[in-house]
């Protein structure tokens, strides 16, 4: 597994998840603060995080 930290879209607050590098693909995660749904989208290229998007969802 592998811990990425970024920013929640919803209240800001720094948050991090734990992603599977053996999954390139977009999923729905809620935030840990927040609760709020976000939209995770990851790529990872031979094992390296290549891509990593976390977007709110329109409601």
């Amino acid at each position: 597994m592998f811990e990425h930290f970024f920013q929640c879209p919803y209240c800001w607050e720094d948050i991090s998840m734990l992603i599977d590098p053996s999954v390139n693909t977009s999923y729905v995660e809620d935030c840990e603060v927040c609760c709020n749904p976000i939209e995770v989208s990851v790529y990872f290229d031979q094992g390296e995080l290549e891509s990593f998007q976390a977007n709110s969802i329109e409601q």
